[in-house]
């Protein structure tokens, strides 16, 4: 009898690691999501917030603006110091700075406050997010270490989407501050849950922080993304920020490559696979952010849905999205990363080019047609991608290595949002029939879509004709970078024998 008492007590032993581990990669999801959402969900709720503070447009510009910037530019040296002193306590840091400076901005409507503690958060999720991959890769065991990054690439693709559709019940319901009081409970709880659950991971041997390294990145960085995200108002022609900026990153390549220990060693771009895997990504979320920015406006001032409705409509592709991610780990130990990796990034660039097809007149089923297979392919292609960035480099430079694949996600985003928002702005201009019009009501035709709305027919109806053909050439221009892309990647990878989590 005592024989048959064993087999119970190991499997109970067993079990326990496994909720251990289940329950960090919840809480480190749950603050993934917060930071993630942040980034696009305040985009629904700009007119209101117009309204409350009295802001100008380039005020209300840089309150979305002010956030990506930050995080961005803090990335890097936020993951060296959460490799140094600790993910855990950066994770602490991050939430409690996330949740009270959302505290603060729900109770202001001061717009020169808003962009600060904007800013503020910026800081919060800079530390936040590299902390959380790096807590799985370097705290999960190998055979769930693969499922685990699985899950954190579902969560931080999906994020963006889920937290347009929270906003928008929520403006259904209350009013905009309560956007950051919904930042505040998740900050809390994630906070909560990592003091609970979540264990310290640390490299206290790891070589002292270089701070001229930091310095040449947050400035360079944030002179190049100030200069992408100024670029459709200033022009690409201006070259001051952008030559600074550049001239910094040079320079910060210049001096790591000097380093003995350096923030971010140049030559990790000679290993293939983290080379595949920042590109990929970077044009992942160029895609995406920019696809994001053209498709709310379509969905709201061209099909006329309401905010929620529209946030509603791109469920499809977080649907989609997290069978391919979960899928993606089979596929990559059957096949090697590949195959799937590649696969994955010509379905989002075939998705976005039926995008090409919409029209004024086109269903909500056409439209789930496309973004499903978009959410898809996205799953697929950001799983592999994402483990060989964090897998090409030893454990001691983890949060590095997720640090820098968060920041090929906000860079590429942040140049999507600029590059394929100039190509719809110029198309859109080229495109719109101002003939017979009223000095008055051509300026309002050629300056946006929702300007010229405002007017009604037939200034509206030719303005929305105009958008859709520019959308048409902005959607093929965001697939024609992705297809790159999986050339590149397939290149890059060609003759490796990767698998996830091996």
């Amino acid at each position: 009898m005592p024989a048959t008492a064993a087999p119970p007590d190991r499997a109970a032993a067993a079990a326990s690691p496994d909720r251990r581990h289940r329950a960090v990669l919840l809480v480190t999801c749950l603050a993934l999501a917060t930071v993630v959402a942040a980034m696009a969900s305040l985009n629904v709720a700009l007119p209101d917030i117009a309204r409350a503070t009295g802001g100008s447009q380039t005020q209300l510009s840089w309150i979305i603006d002010a956030y990506s910037l930050v995080f961005a530019a803090l990335l890097l040296p936020a993951g060296a110091i959460g490799d140094r002193f600790g993910r855990r306590r950066a994770l602490l840091v991050g939430l409690a700075l996330f949740g009270a400076g959302s505290g603060l901005a729900a109770l202001t409507t001061d717009p020169g406050a808003l962009i600060a503690l904007r800013a503020l958060l910026g800081v919060g999720a800079a530390l936040v997010m590299p902390a959380t991959l790096s807590t799985i890769t370097s705290t999960f065991p190998a055979e769930r270490r693969a499922r685990g990054v699985a899950a954190w690439a579902a969560v931080a693709g999906a994020a963006a989407v889920l937290g347009l559709f929270a906003t928008g019940v929520l403006l259904e319901l209350w009013s905009w501050p309560s956007i950051f009081v919904l930042n505040v409970v998740l900050a809390v709880l994630a906070l909560a849950g990592t003091l609970l659950f979540v264990p310290e991971s640390a490299e206290p041997d790891a070589p002292r922080l270089d701070v001229v390294g930091a310095l040449l990145a947050v400035t360079g960085l944030g002179a190049l993304v100030y200069a992408v995200i100024e670029a459709p108002v200033r022009g690409w022609a201006d070259p001051w920020t952008l030559v600074c900026g550049l001239a910094l990153l040079v320079g910060f390549v210049r001096w790591e490559l000097r380093r003995r220990h350096p923030l971010l060693d140049p030559r990790l771009f000679r290993e293939r696979r983290f080379a595949a895997g920042t590109l990929s990504i970077t044009c992942q979320f160029f895609a995406f952010f920019g696809y994001l920015f053209v498709i709310m406006q379509y969905l709201q001032l061209v099909r006329e849905r309401s905010a929620l409705a529209a946030a509603v409509a791109l469920l499809p592709m977080a649907l989609g999205m997290m069978p391919g991610a979960r899928l993606s780990p089979r596929l990559t130990d059957r096949f090697g990363a590949r195959g799937p990796w590649v696969a994955g990034l010509l379905l989002v660039a075939g998705a976005l080019a039926s995008l090409g097809l919409l029209d004024a007149g086109s269903s909500g089923w056409q439209i789930a047609a496309v973004l499903f297979p978009l959410g898809l392919g996205a799953g697929l292609a950001m799983t592999p991608a994402t483990t060989a960035i964090t897998e090409a480099l030893p454990s001691a430079l983890q949060n590095v290595g997720s640090a820098m694949n968060d920041l090929a996600r906000e860079l590429g985003g942040a140049l999507g949002i600029a590059v394929l928002g100039s190509v719809l702005t110029a198309g859109y201009r080229a495109r719109v029939d101002v003939t017979g019009l009223p000095p008055q009501l051509a300026d309002a035709a050629r300056a946006s879509l929702g300007a010229a709305s405002r007017f009604g027919p037939p200034v509206a109806d030719r303005a929305r004709d105009a958008f859709v053909g520019a959308m048409h050439l902005t959607v093929l221009t965001a697939a024609g970078v992705v297809a790159l892309a999986a050339v590149a990647v397939a290149l890059l990878l060609r003759g490796t024998t990767t698998r996830t989590g091996r």
